[in-house]
């Protein structure tokens, strides 16, 4: 990742977590890089149905329209880009009554691994903070009987390299008079 890139997404994340909601009226969902956008859309249309049994008026209304313009934002998608998307939707205006709905649909520096969603009183932030902080890699070797593996682990996640079987024979567990016989073997 660009150190250009970087720095706006620093800037944004400090910009969403200025924004609180007057309630629960905030939505966060991130979506993993191998997750269908197809889903993704089906399980915020499940999301609009839930929420018209909301009981808060405003709050309702706030919701269901976060909803409806994520249902929109994601109809301009055919597949999830490649390290995953991160979509952040809700009534940002500090006047009580006055609606100003924004949604912010940003496409992750690495693959993004979790899959989230979040209706709150302020954004999730968490997973994308994790991405910016600086991370340093380690080599993993992995051995037991029947293999080995050798990845690398970057900061939280584990990248698997390479994954080897072994072709030594496992322990003979045969018995009776020949045991002694197979022991001398091994």
């Amino acid at each position: 990742m660009e150190e250009i890139e970087k720095i706006r997404l620093k800037k944004l994340i400090e910009e969403l977590e200025k924004i609180r909601g007057k309630h629960t009226e905030l939505i966060s969902i991130y979506v993993p890089a191998d997750y269908s956008i197809e889903k993704v859309r089906e399980q915020v249309f499940q999301e609009i149905s839930t929420a018209q049994n909301i009981k808060s008026k405003t709050t309702r209304k706030n919701v269901l329209a976060a909803l409806e313009k994520i249902l929109q934002e994601l109809k301009l998608y055919r597949k999830t880009p490649p390290n995953g998307m991160v979509i952040f939707c809700g009534n940002v205006s500090q006047e009580e009554g006055r609606a100003d709905y924004k949604i912010w649909v940003i496409e992750p520096p690495e693959k993004l691994s979790v899959k989230l969603y979040r209706c709150d009183q302020e954004f999730v932030l968490k997973p994308l903070k994790e991405m910016l902080e600086v991370k340093y890699n380690y080599g993993l070797i992995v051995i037991d009987n029947s293999g080995c593996a050798i990845g690398i682990l970057r900061g939280k996640n584990i990248e698997c390299i390479k994954e080897r079987k072994s072709i030594v024979p496992g322990k003979t567990r045969k018995g009776g008079q020949s045991a002694v016989r197979f022991e001398r073997v091994r």
